[in-house]
């Protein structure tokens, strides 16, 4: 809860901060990165630092919780909150990092804003962090105990048992814990971190999403190959290193599973809409739903450049079929065959069953797209759930 003295301040300078917080942002990475080349080397994204998008989400997630503070006092923008730490417990984001984090942000504000940064103004700000990161310490410490690991040590090593190349660019790995201990428990839809070594010694760390069901010792990973300053993650290291030197009897270091963004309990219908490798998470939660026999429609979409590109795509027919009432939709940009839809996705003809909950993955756009759509259907929003890759984890509760 922010205090009525702190809610006052924040509220008068909330638009000097946003309009500057991107700069902010810029300049506390820089001095943050200065003082501890290692987070660079090992933690942060690379790819994402280059492009600037890091600086982006950090930017964004403060305004929006701020924001957030100032029109409801009372309460906490939870979605947001626990969707970053998830991803933040899958890195092993410890409890003193929020302090270095504090040091060099504030320094950041200080410099940035000058004179305007008053001890009242200071206060208020200080108050609006500590309690964005004090919940979000609780709520990672939390999820390392479920996971029985300790904050900064939640990595095991995993053997590489099989790799399928599913497309020109997507690579599924098949991997069992290295140590033959039971692997742990996940539920459909969850992510896991993996962290490789590159060439200059950097220990850069991605996630992707378990495109498995849960139950089994083996795990498996599809992964993308990231091309060029165009994509996000636009050197694409992590992604390039495991397609161009991972091989069949290697060991990766992958972290306990995480991500809010997992399929609910119950017999309610269900629809899995996704694009390119969004489908991941989606085809966890299908082969769940047909090895659990869902007994309620499942209504299986999925859009794409061709049916080339699409990963999985045997997959997501075969296991569409095993389900009592389950039913396919493709739409590809290209190469359309019979039986799909050509262009984007499109929900004008497709039945959606009262009751129905939502699963969505993809790039934002699409999302927008295909939720815009669900409500109009008449899907109301709290049903309506979706997994955001890369760094705009706080966009998931816009």
């Amino acid at each position: 809860m922010l205090s009525e003295k702190s809610a006052e301040t924040v509220r008068a300078t909330l638009p000097a901060v946003g309009a500057a917080v991107g700069d902010i942002a810029e300049l506390f990475y820089a001095k943050l990165f200065a003082a501890h080349p290692e987070l660079l080397r090992d933690l942060f994204n690379r790819g994402n630092q280059n492009a600037g998008l890091q600086q982006q989400a950090l930017a964004g997630s403060i305004a929006a919780f701020a924001t957030h503070l100032v029109a409801h006092p009372d309460t906490r923008p939870d979605v947001m909150l626990n969707r970053i730490a998830h991803k933040h417990a899958s890195l092993g984001v410890t409890r003193e990092q929020y302090g270095t984090v504090h040091r060099h942000l504030f320094a950041a504000i200080a410099e940035v804003l000058g004179e305007a940064v008053t001890p009242d103004v200071a206060a208020a700000w200080d108050e609006v962090y500590w309690l964005m990161a004090n919940a979000l310490v609780a709520i990672e410490e939390r999820l390392y105990a479920e996971q029985q690991v300790l904050a900064g040590d939640v990595w095991r090593p995993w053997t590489v048992t099989a790799r399928v190349e599913e497309t020109a660019d997507c690579t599924t790995f098949h991997l069992a814990p290295a140590d033959g201990a039971p692997a742990p428990g996940f539920a459909p839809g969850q992510y896991v971190s993996v962290q490789v070594e590159l060439a200059d010694g950097a220990r850069q760390i991605r996630q992707y999403s378990l495109s498995c069901a849960p139950g089994s010792q083996l795990r498996s990973i599809t992964v993308k190959r990231v091309h060029g300053p165009a994509a996000a993650g636009p050197d694409g290291e992590v992604s390039n290193h495991l397609h161009a030197r991972v091989a069949v009897g290697d060991t990766l270091r992958v972290s306990a599973p995480y991500g809010d963004l997992v399929l609910r309990g119950g017999a309610a219908p269900v629809l899995l809409a996704s694009a390119g490798i969004g489908c991941t998470p989606m085809l966890s939660m299908l082969e769940h739903l047909a090895e659990t026999g869902h007994p309620s429609p499942v209504t299986v979409l999925h859009a794409d450049r061709s049916p080339a590109d699409h990963p999985l795509r045997a997959d997501h027919r075969a296991l569409t079929h095993k389900l009592a009432d389950g039913t396919a939709r493709f739409w590809y940009e290209a190469g359309a065959e019979p039986g799909d839809g050509e262009g984007l996705m499109d929900l004008a003809d497709v039945a959606v069953a009262p009751g129905t909950r939502a699963y969505l993955c993809g790039p934002l756009p699409f999302m927008r797209a295909v939720r815009a759509q669900l409500l109009a259907k008449g899907v109301p929003a709290a049903d309506i759930h979706y997994e955001v890759f890369g760094p705009d984890l706080w966009l998931a509760s816009a």
